[in-house]
C-alpha cells in the first residue's frame, strides 16, 4: 500500500512543479533534432507531437497507478497486491491512454502544417505585384481566405512579367513561387 501512496504523491508533486515552473517560467528549451518542445516528447513519426513516453503521460501514469492502488487496496475482494496491482497497472494504462489521446487530438487540430494549404495554391490566380524581369525574381499578391499575401515569384518560361499581370501559379519550391502568364 505504501507504494501507492508514493506513486500518487510522486506523480501529484511532479504535475504541480511542471504547472508551477511552466507558468512561471515558461517553458524554455528544444530537443535538438526534433523541433519540439521538451515535454512534448516526438510522436510515431519523430515529428513534434505528445509520445507516450512524455513526461506528462508517464506522470498521469503514476498518478492514477497510484490513486487506483488506494482505492483496490482499501476494498476486501481487491486488498491482496495480486489483484490490487494488476487492476492499479490497467486503470494507470486506461487513464494514461485517455490523456495520450486526448492530447494528440489537441496537438492534431492546433498545430496543423501549412505546407498543406500552400499546395492548394497551384493553379490560382495572383496579381504582379512587383515586376517579374526576364531570368529574375519579382513578386505577387495572391489572395486566401479574405486575406491578401505576397510572395516572390519567378516566370516559368524566364521571359519578363510587368507589374499589373495576371498570373497562373503554377508550382512552389521552398518560398519561390513559379507562374505563367494566364493571358
Amino acid at each position: 500500500m505504501i507504494i501507492y501512496g508514493i506513486c500518487l504523491v510522486v506523480g501529484l508533486v511532479f504535475t504541480l512543479i511542471s504547472v508551477t515552473f511552466g507558468h512561471f517560467f515558461g517553458h524554455g528549451g528544444h530537443v535538438d533534432g526534433s523541433g519540439g518542445h521538451v515535454e512534448a516528447g516526438a510522436d510515431a513519426s519523430d515529428a513534434p507531437g505528445i509520445s507516450i513516453f512524455s513526461p506528462t503521460i508517464i506522470a498521469s501514469f503514476i498518478t492514477a497507478f497510484g490513486g487506483f492502488g488506494l482505492i483496490f487496496s482499501q476494498f476486501g475482494v481487491t486488498s491482496r497486491t495480486e489483484l490490487s496491482a494488476p487492476l492499479s497497472l490497467l486503470g494507470g494504462g486506461v487513464v494514461a491512454g485517455g490523456v495520450l489521446t486526448f492530447l494528440r487530438s489537441v496537438f492534431r487540430h492546433t498545430q496543423s502544417s501549412s505546407e498543406s494549404h500552400v499546395a492548394k495554391l497551384i493553379g490560382a490566380e495572383a496579381n504582379v505585384i512587383t515586376p517579374i524581369p526576364e531570368n529574375g525574381v519579382g513578386e505577387i499578391a495572391y489572395v486566401v481566405g479574405e486575406t491578401r499575401y505576397s510572395a516572390p515569384a519567378r516566370a516559368e518560361n524566364n521571359v519578363a512579367v510587368a507589374t499589373g499581370k495576371t498570373v497562373k501559379i503554377t508550382r512552389i519550391v521552398g518560398t519561390q513561387f513559379y507562374v505563367t502568364s494566364s493571358n
